[in-house]
């Protein structure tokens, strides 16, 4: 018994000490007794009674008044910064009213300023990234006059006798959208410089008809020998004309509602009580490239390829930095797409993306039809299982999405090919491992170079792209690494690493 005594005692005082130390630490009590420390801290808990707050009433109540827009406008001498607010403080010896009233004036001033820089922030980012750059310009020049008056420039792409190859479910088949020359050889060279077998590469390019000229030129001059490069403009698609092709005829409407309900940059950036993340929305869906049927081609590979089982399909802002021939080997279950969920992982802001990211569920529309948690993915790098897609309604279901959200004025969702593209897909994707499709580098700098380095695909979604003076600095390297900057054509267009 004396020895459980002792114990007892021991653990007691041992318990009295810290609780008297973190008292000396808080400067709560500095008064009061150990024991009385004591009593004032585990008495109100014993008989259930809250502790009360140290900080005044009147502050909260300050403070939780609502904020008019106007109250510090015209007001000079608000201050700045926290030292200048101290500073004050001290010296008019304030009571806690005044002293709430002037801490409330300091933030919704500091409020203000932050949202328009903000603004002006994504303002400045939309022009960058809607602008081709002089250099990305200059390249497509040099090379459409390369393929004028060079015969090597103009070669057939690929060879006559590897012509079958572009038909043979035993090879590995890729297909690359892009009208942006500079990122397609970046695209390309990382995908057969990594790969472990580049003889069983077929990579299918597709592209408009004004660049298909350069991109010719470019890979004529450029080979990635041995694997098999085809560049195709969609002009050479027969079935993809005008009246055929419902999403043509999107592209148009689109234009004309975007016109009409837009209003613009400038009205966009107008609007005073919208947040900066919606006006950054609103601001990325006037780019151009949403009235392009590049971005919405991937809803016709089973048509443009009706040969092929299976195609993995590539953004033209990414980086292959691994063989990608092992995806041919995952087992698809009977679904269409295969794709990296984005609404779990170690990034909470890139991966945590569900239904409600993108669509809008205050439209009645949505809200009947879609659960707003529902997992998102990503395109980017997608395997899609053609054989499979064949058997379902995925197109019309996404082309009568699209009609939906026009009817609609363009309120169902942000613009773009993903919304839909999570509507026409639901039920039909199998989902991969995240290994080989990391997203996010293009619209944050929280990825490491390391973290970037382990990734099998790396993918900068996002307004700064790495041909970009907008991109992040410590990321462009993994981009700019696949670039000959030597080449006459990079060195004459002053196209440089950073």
């Amino acid at each position: 018994m004396l020895f459980y005594s002792l114990l007892f005692f021991t653990f007691l005082l041992r318990f009295v000490f810290v609780l008297s130390t973190i008292d000396s630490i808080d400067g709560d009590h500095p008064k009061c007794s150990t024991i009385g420390c004591l009593g004032k801290r585990i008495g109100p808990r014993i008989l259930g009674r809250r502790i009360e707050s140290n900080v005044p009433e009147v502050i909260y109540r300050i403070l939780e008044e609502p904020v008019s827009k106007d109250e510090v406008l015209g007001k000079t001498d608000v201050p700045q910064t926290l030292q200048e607010f101290m500073s004050e403080m001290k010296q008019s010896r304030s009571d806690a009213k005044a002293f709430a009233l002037r801490l409330r004036e300091m933030i919704v001033l500091l409020e203000q300023r932050t949202r328009t820089a903000k603004i002006q922030e994504y303002l400045y980012r939309h022009v960058a990234s809607s602008s081709i750059p002089k250099q990305l310009h200059c390249l497509a020049l040099k090379l459409a006059n390369e393929h004028s008056n060079n015969a090597a420039a103009r070669l057939q792409l690929p060879s006559a006798e590897l012509v079958p190859a572009l038909v043979d479910n035993s090879y590995f088949h890729f297909v690359l959208a892009s009208d942006n020359v500079l990122a397609a050889s970046v695209v390309a060279t990382s995908l057969v410089k990594n790969a472990l077998r580049p003889e069983k590469f077929v990579l299918h390019i597709i592209t408009d008809r004004k660049t298909y000229s350069p991109m010719q030129a470019w890979f004529s001059l450029h080979p990635l020998d041995p694997a098999i490069i085809e560049v195709k403009a969609l002009h050479q698609f027969d079935w993809l004309s005008k009246g055929k092709v419902p999403v043509l005829e999107a592209m148009e409407k689109d234009q004309r509602v975007r016109s009409q309900f837009r209003g613009g940059s400038s009205a966009i950036v107008a609007n005073n009580t919208e947040k900066p993340q919606v006006i950054a929305a609103k601001l990325q869906a006037l780019s151009p490239k949403y009235n392009s049927l590049m971005n919405h081609i991937r809803i016709h590979l089973p048509e443009l390829f009706p040969s092929l089982n299976k195609v993995v399909f590539l953004d033209d802002d990414i980086v292959i930095q691994t063989d990608l021939s092992p995806l041919w080997d995952i087992d698809m279950n009977g679904k269409v797409n295969g794709a990296v969920e984005t609404c779990r992982g170690e990034d909470s802001f890139v991966m945590s993306k569900r239904f409600k990211s993108y669509l809008n569920f205050s439209h009645p529309l949505i809200a009947r039809n879609f659960d707003p948690n529902e997992c998102a993915w990503a395109y980017g790098m997608n395997i899609f299982d053609l054989e499979a897609w064949r058997k379902t309604n995925i197109s019309l279901t996404y082309y009568h999405w699209l009609e939906e959200n026009f009817k609609s004025d363009l309120s169902l969702w942000q613009l773009g090919t993903l919304p839909p593209g999570l509507i026409a897909f639901y039920g039909h994707v199998h989902v991969i491992d995240p290994f080989w499709h990391m997203l996010g580098l293009g619209y944050q700098d929280n990825t490491t170079l390391a973290d970037a380095e382990t990734a099998g695909v790396i993918h900068f979604n996002g307004r700064a792209k790495p041909w970009l003076d907008i991109a992040f600095p410590q990321l462009r390297p993994l981009w700019a690494k696949y670039i000959d900057f030597s080449d006459k054509f990079i060195k004459g267009c002053h196209i440089r690493a950073s």
